[in-house]
């Protein structure tokens, strides 16, 4: 590749990372004041949970138009300059229900409310979401959430960091470099995850619908370029969980342990579900393990299978999770500890919970990403 073409590149790469790292400021159109910044939640036929964020932002640029290169530029300045908003109220509605919530230290609010009316049987709903005080109508933002199809047989819930994407990669410096600089060239997630994903999403009859969720412990303000990394590697649509704030409570100094913010979330999206069986997948190298094995104890018969991508590099850690998985498979679960997700599908396929041709395709995704490596 020449020089001149590369620096085409590099720039149609930058112009791309701009406009995803902007992204999140954009729903004002330029005007400024107060913000609602809503993160995609999840449901059931009676209750919904989301998570979201009140910002001031400056409101300068929207003269420009949204497809120039120097607009991304000022919103992403935007970006930087914006403050949370301590103490709002946020009124949520959703058909003919509606609940008000505070604003944490941070600016962070949970919602978690019951529903009047049932959802209809689509996998993605909308809730309006306003401001009551500070009261601002431009403020007034549409929201979504997930509820799993009535035809779903089992749900999955998977870490991200070093599970679905590389270690070192879930920080918005690194990932914006390998997903916009260096493109296809750049491996950013594990191979195989997609086919993989994709099957647990189809079920054994290949039309089940089953619903993801995603836990990161990345920063919020990553959660933009997840999203896109997701849809650009096929990865199924889910919601994606943030643990930094998971935690935090109004008038708390710190957040709590990473390890008790995931047993929160897990449990909570356990307890959304309380007729749902689930699928748990993550990786050796922080506490995943633990953590998967007290939810099966806490939750008898609720959950179908533990996978664990094997990223140790010690005898000691591998020989603990071998012990773990004696205590699995005496509660009733297989705990297997993988080198790579050929081994899940094989496993997975085998327990009837994806199709059998499912796993040659992880195969060859997989074989495909060596042969790009060679």
């Amino acid at each position: 590749m020449s020089f001149q073409s590369r620096l085409h590149r590099y720039a149609r790469s930058l112009r791309r990372g701009l406009h995803i790292l902007a992204a999140p400021v954009k729903g004002d159109s330029g005007r400024g004041g107060l913000f609602i910044q809503a993160y995609r939640g999840y449901g059931s036929s009676n209750r919904l949970f989301l998570m979201g964020r009140v910002f001031r932002q400056p409101g300068f640029g929207a003269s420009w138009r949204e497809d120039l290169l120097r607009r991304d530029i000022i919103d992403l300045i935007r970006r930087l300059l914006r403050k949370p908003i301590v103490g709002a109220r946020v009124r949520i509605r959703y058909k003919d229900t509606n609940t008000v919530v505070h604003t944490d230290r941070h600016g962070f609010f949970r919602v978690d409310m019951e529903l009047g009316t049932m959802p209809s049987d689509v996998s993605w709903h909308e809730m309006e979401l306003s401001l009551d005080s500070p009261a601002d109508e431009r403020a007034t933002t549409i929201g979504e959430f997930y509820t799993p199809l009535s035809r779903a047989r089992y749900g999955v819930i998977s870490d991200i960091d070093d599970t679905v994407v590389y270690t070192g990669v879930a920080n918005t410096a690194m990932m914006m470099w390998r997903l916009f600089a260096q493109g296809a060239e750049s491996r950013m997630v594990f191979p195989g995850v997609p086919a993989l994903y994709q099957a647990f999403h189809a079920g054994r009859d290949d039309d089940e619908g089953n619903p993801l969720f995603y836990v990161s412990r990345a920063p919020w303000s990553i959660y933009q370029v997840l999203v896109e990394v997701f849809r650009r590697n096929r990865i199924p649509h889910g919601p994606i969980l943030i643990l930094r704030e998971w935690g935090m409570k109004r008038g708390s100094l710190l957040p709590r342990r990473a390890k008790d913010h995931k047993l929160d979330a897990i449990r909570h999206i356990l307890g959304m579900y309380p007729d749902m069986r689930f699928i748990l997948v993550g990786d050796s190298g922080q506490r995943d393990p633990e953590v998967y094995n007290r939810i099966l104890r806490e939750h008898p018969g609720r959950i179908l299978g533990i996978y664990i991508r094997d990223v140790s590099n010690t005898q000691e850690r591998s020989e603990a999770i071998d012990r773990l998985a004696l205590e699995t498979r005496e509660a009733g679960c297989d705990l297997i500890l993988a080198a790579d997700n050929v081994a899940m599908a094989e496993h997975a396929a085998s327990e009837g919970l994806i199709a059998d041709c499912a796993v040659n395709a992880v195969r060859e995704e997989q074989a495909r990403s060596e042969l790009d490596d060679a």
